[in-house]
């Protein structure tokens, strides 16, 4: 499981005194503790799941980005690049980020596997989608790939 590779990638960052790794795996275990806690009060007393991580992933991957817009805008070069460092630790879990190409393809297929015709059909195919490719597109990017696909 994912959540275990990030506790042993955890433990080998503090045997090698690796500061900064050390810092944002601990974010990503306190991240998904948080999100164990809110399942919790909905009756999920496992936690949340392996595509539910891989989500929370991406998600902090997104913030650091729009964090790293931020500064460029403000001239903060140091903080940039604490962000890119964190970038690539949390990065380092995720799976291959598809392509333009390959999220056209996935999604010309997740298309004709549900069946769907018009943009009613949009969540059916990106709910398809999120299944089927957690942590593996850019959900955001690819619902405007979707909804033109479907007009």
């Amino acid at each position: 499981m994912l959540r275990d590779k990030v506790n042993e990638e955890l433990k080998e960052a503090m045997k090698s005194k690796d500061a900064k790794r050390v810092s944002t795996l601990r974010l990503i275990m306190a991240a998904a503790k948080d999100k164990d806690i809110a399942v919790r009060s909905k009756g999920n007393d496992k936690g949340i799941s392996e595509e539910e991580f891989l989500s929370l992933l991406q998600s902090m991957v997104k913030q650091r980005r729009d964090s790293i817009e931020m500064y460029k805008q403000g001239g903060r070069e140091d903080l940039v690049a604490s962000e890119n460092a964190e970038i690539d630790v949390i990065e380092g879990f995720l799976p291959k980020q598809f392509d333009e190409a390959e999220m056209t393809d996935a999604i010309k297929t997740v298309i004709a596997e549900t069946g769907a015709e018009a943009m009613r059909d949009m969540g059916k195919v990106m709910t398809a989608l999120r299944e089927k490719y957690a942590g593996q597109m850019d959900f955001g990017k690819a619902s405007g790939m979707v909804k033109q696909a479907l007009s």
